[in-house]
């Protein structure tokens, strides 16, 4: 069930109803939230709403575990590592066998040992990714004493709760689970702004991202071959907008939701390219996955408390991983690998940059920094290295002959590109608007606002680039 669907807003428009009926008792409210939220896993595939209660359950008894011994050090640390490894062991199988059993087959084979392997092939759940990150952060911090038990209800809702269950944001249990413990009030600020974020990310999605991706992205990537340098070019820049207009949607629209049943998620992207620096891109894009890898796995693995070297392998190290995440592909594997070597590299200038030579001017360093960005999602795009390596090789071609790019099209990824230029409160200003307005002026505006953009958007919905992770 896609967000930017008629089955989705009639969905969604039973489940406010509902919820906000079920205001007397907030128990029943979690309740049907979970099951409403099941539903929404399930109309994809039934058989998967087990793995979500399983998962929930898991880390549930796990942490409860952790708590149990709480003055046993050693049985707690125990059960912590048993418990993130049995996230891993799910996270594993279903996303990286084939993957691992392919370069097993191919290292047999290199070595000289050539035999059939029995390959299976493995459905992957979508969404996997974000809920077992999302109980893996919730047994690490009730093993650092960050957060408070959650009751098994909470636990379960907060791994399956339906806005955020699918890409993303990962909020963590001691934002999010507070939050479960009485029965949420809404007030026309908090309505505004969930409608507001709502309607501009079903616009970035189904008008730019949409088009993007279908008339020219697409197309590009599948054959690089056959396009000039100059729509290589342009295919890779109008990537880096459309990944972003189409994860940014996501988590736009998975706020408001969230919001309009009466719950605040963390902001998840904050223009990214307008960044300066990689470490300050990393600040803006996917925060809750980039601060996860900060605070779960580059502070474990020592972070800047161990020395230069450290800290380094610490950085490169995430970014692989982090990489890795995205998919059982070398791709995102070299993607990750850009990433941390560049993180290496503003590192290791800053710390031995000539002192009398001037700073780069901040201009200069978002230009650069947009760049090496997308010159790494060339790698995250491409479904094999070796295209990714062809698209690289038909740039440096520098044939200039021509585009099938159309003036749509370039608008678009010019405009993608010029919405890092509005004011970073602009959607909050407009919701402190548009809560004096009358409601029924609020609701004609925006209804004619969505039949402008159903007008606008391609046939057809192409689901979110991060349902595949």
């Amino acid at each position: 069930m896609l967000f930017p669907t008629l089955t989705f807003g009639l969905f969604f428009l039973a489940v406010y109803a509902i919820a906000w009926g079920l205001k007397g008792s907030n128990e029943w409210r979690k309740i049907f939230l979970l099951v409403a939220s099941w539903f929404f896993y399930g109309a994809w595939d039934w058989r998967f709403v087990a793995l979500l209660i399983v998962s929930g359950f898991l880390n549930w008894g796990a942490a409860r575990l952790i708590i149990y011994f709480e003055d046993d050090r050693k049985r707690r640390k125990l059960f912590l590592i048993l418990g993130v490894i049995a996230n891993l062991c799910i996270l594993g199988w279903f996303k990286y066998y084939g993957f691992f059993m392919e370069q097993f087959a191919a290292l047999l084979s290199g070595l000289g040992w050539e035999r059939d392997l029995y390959i299976m092939q493995v459905v992957l759940p979508i969404g996997i990714s974000f809920f077992t990150f999302q109980g893996m952060s919730y047994l690490i911090d009730i093993y650092r004493r960050q957060t408070e038990p959650a009751r098994l209800l909470d636990m379960v809702l907060l791994m399956s709760f339906f806005p955020h269950l699918v890409a993303g944001p990962i909020v963590r249990a001691s934002h999010l689970i507070p939050q479960f413990q009485s029965v949420p009030k809404m007030d026309r600020g908090m309505a505004a702004m969930g409608l507001l974020l709502i309607v501009w990310g079903l616009f970035k999605k189904a008008v730019i991202a949409s088009y993007l991706a279908t008339e020219f992205v697409d197309p590009v990537f599948f054959d690089p071959a056959a396009h000039s340098s100059l729509d290589l070019m342009l295919a890779a820049y109008g990537y880096a907008v459309q990944i972003y207009c189409d994860f940014s949607a996501y988590s736009d629209m998975a706020i408001g939701l969230a919001a309009l049943l009466g719950y605040r998620f963390p902001h998840n992207f904050n223009q990214p390219y307008r960044a300066a620096s990689l470490q300050d891109f990393w600040r803006r894009w996917h925060i809750s996955l980039s601060s996860w890898l900060r605070d779960y796995l580059y502070i474990s693995l020592g972070g800047s408390r161990h020395g230069q070297l450290r800290l380094y392998a610490a950085l490169m190290t995430t970014m692989l991983l982090g990489g890795l995440w995205h998919g059982a592909s070398w791709n995102f594997v070299i993607w990750g690998g850009i990433h941390g070597g560049v993180l290496v590299a503003e590192r290791l200038w800053r710390q031995h940059k000539p002192e009398h030579w001037p700073a780069l001017p901040q201009w200069a360093g978002i230009i650069l920094t947009f760049h090496i960005v997308t010159l790494a999602w060339i790698f995250f795009r491409s479904s094999t290295s070796e295209g990714a390596m062809q698209f690289l090789s038909g740039i440096g071609a520098l044939d200039f002959s021509g585009s099938i790019l159309r003036p749509m099209g370039l608008f678009l990824i010019l405009l993608g590109t010029a919405l890092h230029a509005l004011p970073p409160d602009a959607i909050q200003k407009n919701a402190m608007r548009l809560r004096r307005i009358n409601a029924a002026w609020v609701g004609l505006g925006l209804g004619i606002l969505i039949l402008v953009i159903d007008a606008m958007r391609p046939a057809g919905v192409e689901p979110f680039i991060y349902y595949q992770f």
